[in-house]
């Protein structure tokens, strides 16, 4: 199994043997039905990406061309418009979140283009490699406190230089408030560890360790069938790779079929794996 199928297994045991049912949820299902979660707090994934570590899962069908889209249109577009997510990229499931004018609010790449977020990130690594102050905050109390959209989940991210024998790599760590784990749980992974990949490419270092901290990580009640199929799932054996196009170094001129991902048997996971419904708490 992958990494990612190993945490996975864990963490849904977790959430089975010891979560906690909130008693007044914020979220709704469509119909209207208070969106219930079990849950538990703290905790955190973590890989090498030199060893070919992956958070890639293959106990279902994951949307991976769309996860870099949505990844992109945040950190490369600074883009909170959702017209320019569904005509650029394809990508629709954002629209649950439209606060009325086809924008998701002044948050994610509003943020991102408001704070020249990801220009001054790797200004500031070049200019200091060995800083511990590289950061990228979605967080921002005066845009949030008035805000209707949606709160940033996933919404921290902290980068390093790490000097090696005979390279340098570059070292980042996610830090997220909540996760909902089972629908977009392993997404959330893979598309910053692809921004990691980008940005190593970018900066001319090697991709080096990849953490996710979770604060929150939660299954909505009408999840628990999904959880436990999976849990009695057998993971593919396979060891992914994510690969960059070649030819682009520059962030900003990447898209989303620059990235391949070697040795992942999409039509095995399909077949022996089959894809699950999840209704979305909104």
């Amino acid at each position: 199994m992958t990494k990612g199928d190993m945490y996975t297994k864990e963490i849904f045991k977790r959430i089975l043997e010891e979560g906690c049912l909130d008693k007044n949820p914020r979220p709704h299902y469509a119909d209207g039905t208070p969106a219930h979660t079990l849950s538990v707090n703290h905790g955190l994934c973590t890989y090498d990406l030199e060893k070919g570590e992956s958070p890639l899962i293959t106990l279902r069908p994951i949307a991976v061309k769309s996860s870099i889209s949505e990844l992109l249109w945040i950190y490369q577009q600074g883009s909170n418009d959702l017209n320019m997510l569904r005509d650029k990229y394809n990508v629709t499931w954002w629209d649950e979140w439209d606060v009325g004018d086809r924008t998701i609010g002044t948050c994610y790449g509003h943020t991102v283009k408001r704070y020249n977020s990801v220009k001054n990130l790797i200004d500031g690594i070049k200019k200091d490699p060995d800083g511990r102050r590289h950061i990228i905050s979605l967080w921002q109390e005066d845009e949030l406190n008035d805000n209707p959209g949606l709160k940033p989940c996933a919404f921290l991210t902290m980068w390093n230089v790490r000097h090696g024998k005979d390279k340098d790599y570059l070292d980042m760590c996610l830090i997220q408030r909540s996760s909902d784990f089972a629908t977009a749980g392993c997404i959330n992974q893979v598309q910053y560890l692809v921004f990691q990949i980008m940005l190593a490419r970018h900066l001319h270092l090697t991709p080096g360790r990849f953490t996710w901290f979770y604060n929150n990580i939660q299954i909505y009640d009408r999840h628990i069938p999904q959880v436990k199929e999976m849990l009695a799932r057998t993971p593919i054996d396979c060891n992914p790779k994510i690969i960059l196009n070649p030819n682009k170094d520059n962030f900003f001129d990447f898209e989303p079929n620059d990235v391949v991902i070697e040795d992942y048997p999409r039509a095995l996971i399909k077949e022996k794996n089959p894809q699950l419904k999840f209704e979305i708490g909104i």
